[in-house]
């Protein structure tokens, strides 16, 4: 049986691991952080092509992923996933690629644009992906490593599921952070999200119901590293969403994330190449804020590379 190595446990190192392991590999996933510690489970995580490249693979990588999220949503307590109605501000089709004409039941507002679709609870979805890989006989073992020789020295596939890791591991200097701020809140009866992105500044405005509690955002800072959360700039996101919604003003807070989006400038890198010494290194990485939307496409195009 081949073995394989898949460094990096994220969505994306996860759900790569898992189609891996269900198609018969041996799969073992080398995580330097547990999953609740990785930038996936700070994520807001509605499904969108958000920030993310190339746009003529994206759309085809999102539908395949969406059309996973809807069959995982008839258990949502167990999966995390949910299918949730909601408006993108501002947003028309004709602005979409052709990826749009697979949304179901999308309908123009005056607001934007009205669509039912996956929202993830990631604790409970990277938690239930780390049991489904160990039903399938995998494994994830908590080890950061300095080079991907390191792991072709124990399996014959290493497959690169870093994140912004790669910038260091590749290397590729093409690898940069973009920086989302969160705030946390208890929710006040809000039943359905909004986005609204503004394209001249790093401000975006969201508001994502998850179980217990309301999800506000958020920023997107182009290189900035900064792991701790602004007091300002979590005033200023509560004050956004408050507008759209007057309730939020008053909602308790329960905490501050901050994630480092891990985009990269040629856009999302699925590719293979030899490791030094023999074996094979696949690339699935540069996924930007939308790992999630595209998690279940790039992993099959990264299955099909292990071959």
């Amino acid at each position: 049986m081949t073995r394989v190595i898949v460094v990096g446990g994220g969505v994306i190192g996860l759900t790569t691991a898992v189609t891996l392991a269900e198609r018969g590999l041996r799969v073992r996933v080398w995580s330097r952080d547990p999953a609740g510690a990785t930038t996936s489970a700070v994520a807001g995580a509605l499904w969108w092509p958000y920030r993310i490249e190339p746009a003529e693979r994206v759309g085809g990588w999102a539908l395949e992923t969406l059309a996973v999220y809807e069959e995982l949503a008839a258990a949502p307590e167990r999966t995390g996933v949910r299918l949730v109605a909601g408006v993108h501000g501002g947003e028309r089709l004709a602005a979409l690629g052709p990826w749009a004409a697979g949304l179901t039941g999308a309908a123009e507002v005056p607001e934007g644009l009205r669509v039912v679709l996956p929202l993830l609870d990631m604790p409970v979805h990277l938690a239930w992906l780390e049991r489904r890989l160990a039903a399938a006989g995998g494994a994830v073992e908590r080890r950061a490593v300095a080079g991907f020789g390191e792991a072709g020295a124990s399996a014959a596939v290493v497959v690169n599921c870093t994140g912004l890791g790669a910038r260091e591991l590749v290397p590729d200097a093409g690898v940069r952070p973009v920086r989302g701020q969160l705030v946390v809140v208890e929710n006040p009866g809000v039943e359905e999200w909004f986005t609204e992105a503004d394209a001249s500044s790093a401000a975006t405005t969201y508001f994502f119901p998850q179980p217990g509690r309301l999800v506000l955002g958020g920023t997107a800072e182009a290189d900035d590293e900064r792991p701790e959360a602004d007091a300002g700039t979590a005033r200023e996101i509560v004050a956004r969403c408050a507008r759209m919604r007057p309730e939020i003003a008053g909602a308790r807070v329960l905490g501050h994330r901050v994630g480092l989006r891990p985009t990269r400038e040629a856009g999302v890198r699925i590719e293979a190449e030899p490791l030094p010494g023999g074996g094979l290194l696949v690339h699935n990485y540069g996924h930007g804020g939308a790992g999630v939307t595209v998690a279940w496409g790039c992993a099959r195009a990264a299955a099909a590379l292990v071959g």
